[in-house]
């Protein structure tokens, strides 16, 4: 259960007027769901720092401990609680609403909002799985990579999240995500909030309610320039909106500006200096009689009126920025504007000029949804100045933190996924960032995603089935020998307003979900991952029953403690003691296994050998040592306990090169590493994502 609920709103009446003007607008079956978790509150949990990257440790080693790579605006002992200090950067392994709830009770605040939640596409996005080389037999693996899956066989690909809901379920999600990132938005702050046609004009209803019409800024319209559609009738879809709204009308902007255009250049013409110039009209409407003026020879024609007063046009003529006719008289539209002086058109709504991340982008990480880096940097720019802290509670493949990192902002990284996770630590690190990760302690993020998450609970719960004759409500059946059809009912773990097991839940179960089941049911069985008060909702459902069913309760960690299980590795640590090395100390991995990762290559190659149809098919043989499976090794030489500090940190990338504290390099891993002192922990990584620490004795 978390610790506590921490209130959206800080004002209750303010947070009352929301709430009633939301089931007024946007009323739709469900829409009651999402006040009562409103009116609960965030839950808080325990948050657990688990790693600090580019920062010096809090109790280091001793004189022997490696210097730690800190940029100069770091402390050289960081507080022990990263939440609590302000000017910390954070990487929060975590929900939206739970991250938010820590970041409010802690008092941080953000100045900018960036966030890309899933569509509403009905879409599944999945991260592919590159085999390494083995460095034991790099010379029997002449290929440069090996996917463990294809687009023939889609289901062995790693799934990040599925964007697969039902509109009123996405819509009260959203709505309490919103109002979580608003409540830790300072006065000034502004959001962009980037969707496409599937769900984006409901959820700028949303936003009028939650920030106020007043508060509307813009719909910014990105034309992504090399996109594509293969549809055959209909207007090609390659454009996504971006909604922006602030907090008030004090809200922080910088003008942007887009480069002059060809068909602007071709207005240009150049002058006996070289430079290229045009005329811009000295003019505009009015009807001002102080500026109606005649000046030189000429006047403005009736209707319009001088830009500026006579000191200021003989000041532009006696530096010689006065364009005239022939006669000598200066023209109307005679200002001369210098090409190499001018910034740029004020940027538009419509954004055409910025490509998607393509398949050779030198940007992609093969994580889907990744979004360009000149996306975030004009967002970023716009709405931010240096020092501010810019947040994205969707993170993805951490774009938003990179971007605010590179342009002197602080960064507040959110996601629920630990490929986003390791993706955005891997991108910060090699930019030489400093930052904290943290995970929320919430129960459920034991796995890599919440969608993994449940495909592996149901493979636990025995004998469960999909089953037609039950609704979308149960996730599946059982079927008993004695009680013959028994539906199971599990909360989605991407839902936060599922999760807490409560009377409402229970209402709904008891009046709604079961009378619709066969008349055959005897029970039905309700796992939850929370629950208010156990005894208080037995109780509940023996006033509520209105039938003979019985309504059995069950708590789901008993099975979560079931679906991680550790990697194991072997290795061997050396000392150089003959010369003086700056690394003296050699680890060599010799070994590392992972169930996880060999069950899904034995899926793979099943698959592929039940399908002789399927052309060039080759089933994928592990080494002994299983290196293969083996992405990333860090070793802790300052701590054995508390957050994690990579003292050394080498990434094997997909074609079987040295990612080195970050520094890419041309070199094959050997399967070593160099270390400075002899390490007290080590870290492995597996092709998945799965991490373990072990000490290293």
């Amino acid at each position: 259960m978390p610790i506590r609920h921490i209130p959206f709103f800080p004002d209750p009446i303010r947070g009352q007027a929301l709430l009633d003007n939301f089931k007024r607008t946007l009323r739709y079956s469900g829409s009651d769901s999402a006040e009562r978790l409103v009116r609960r509150g965030m839950p808080l949990y325990e948050l657990e720092t688990v790693e600090r990257v580019g920062e010096a440790p809090r109790t280091p080693r001793g004189k022997n401990a490696p210097p730690a790579n800190q940029p100069a605006n770091q402390p050289a002992n960081p507080p022990a609680d990263p939440l609590a200090d302000p000017a910390c950067n954070l990487v929060l392994r975590g929900e939206c609403l739970a991250a938010c709830a820590a970041l409010r009770d802690a008092g941080r605040t953000v100045d900018l909002v960036y966030i890309d939640p899933p569509f509403a596409s009905g879409a599944d996005y999945a991260k592919k799985i590159y085999l390494r080389r083995n460095p034991r037999k790099a010379a029997e693996l002449a290929e440069a990579e090996r996917t463990l899956d294809s687009d023939d066989f889609a289901a062995f690909e790693e799934k990040m999240y599925g964007d697969v809901w039902e509109k009123e379920k996405y819509l009260n999600w959203m709505y309490t995500n919103l109002i979580a990132i608003k409540s830790v938005m300072s006065d000034n702050a502004s959001i962009y909030v980037h969707l496409d046609w599937h769900i984006g004009h409901y959820v700028k209803v949303l936003m009028d309610e939650i920030f106020g019409e007043e508060n509307f800024q813009a719909e910014i319209v990105w034309e992504r320039t090399n996109a594509h559609n293969l549809k055959s009738k209909g207007f090609v879809k390659s454009n996504e909106n971006i909604f922006f709204y602030s907090m008030s009308p004090d809200f922080v902007f910088n003008e942007q500006y887009q480069p002059v255009s060809e068909v602007q250049r071709g207005r240009y013409k150049q002058d006996e200096n070289g430079r290229w110039y045009t005329g811009q009209d000295l003019t505009f409407t009015g009807n001002s009689s102080t500026r109606q003026f005649e000046w030189r020879g000429t006047k403005p024609p009736p209707g319009r009126v001088w830009g500026m007063s006579f000191d200021a046009l003989e000041d532009l003529w006696s530096k010689g920025l006065i364009l005239t006719r022939k006669d000598g008289v200066p023209r109307l539209d005679g200002y001369k504007v210098f090409l190499d002086e001018k910034k740029g058109s004020p940027l538009s709504c419509n954004w055409t000029d910025i490509d998607r991340v393509g398949n050779t982008s030198e940007e992609r990480l093969d994580y889907a949804t990744q979004k360009p880096e000149a996306l975030l940097e004009r967002i970023i720019k716009a709405s931010s100045n240096e020092g501010m802290t810019v947040a994205d509670f969707f993170g993805g493949s951490g774009v938003t933190a990179a971007v605010a990192a590179r342009l002197g902002r602080k960064f507040i990284h959110v996601d629920v996924g630990v490929n986003s996770i390791q993706t955005v630590r891997d991108r910060l690190l090699a930019q030489k960032a400093a930052f904290a990760v943290c995970e929320i302690k919430d129960g459920v993020s034991l796995y890599r995603n919440p969608v993994q998450t449940m495909d592996k609970l149901k493979s636990l719960i025995p004998g469960l089935r999909n089953e037609d004759s039950v609704d979308e409500f149960w996730e599946g059946a059982i079927h008993d020998s004695r009680l013959g059809l028994v539906p199971v009912y599990l909360p989605n773990l991407m839902d936060s307003a599922s999760r807490i097991l409560d009377e409402p839940l229970l209402f709904r179960i008891v009046h709604q979900a079961i009378p619709e089941l066969p008349p055959e049911v005897k029970k039905v069985v309700v796992y939850y991952v929370q629950a208010e008060d156990l005894d208080a909702l037995q109780t509940f459902i023996k006033e509520q029953r209105t039938t003979l069913v019985e309504i059995e309760l069950r708590d789901l960690k008993e099975i979560l403690d079931d679906v991680v299980v550790n990697d194991e590795a072997g290795w061997t640590l050396e000392k150089d003691a003959t010369g003086d090395l700056p690394n003296p100390w050699k680890l060599t991995v010799t070994r590392f296994s992972s169930d996880r990762v060999r069950q899904k290559i034995e899926e793979y190659n099943q698959r592929g050998e039940a399908n002789p149809g399927k052309r060039g098919f080759t089933p994928i043989r592990l080494s002994e040592e299983g290196l293969e499976t083996l992405e990333a090794v860090a070793a802790d030489c300052t701590s054995a306990t508390g957050p994690f500090h990579a003292d050394r940190d080498l990434r094997v990338d997909k074609l079987g090169r040295v990612v080195l504290d970050g520094v890419k390099t041309s070199d094959l891993w050997d399967g070593t590493l160099s270390l400075p002192v002899r390490p007290l922990r080590l870290r492995f990584r597996n092709i998945c994502g799965d991490e373990t620490v072990v000490p290293a004795t």
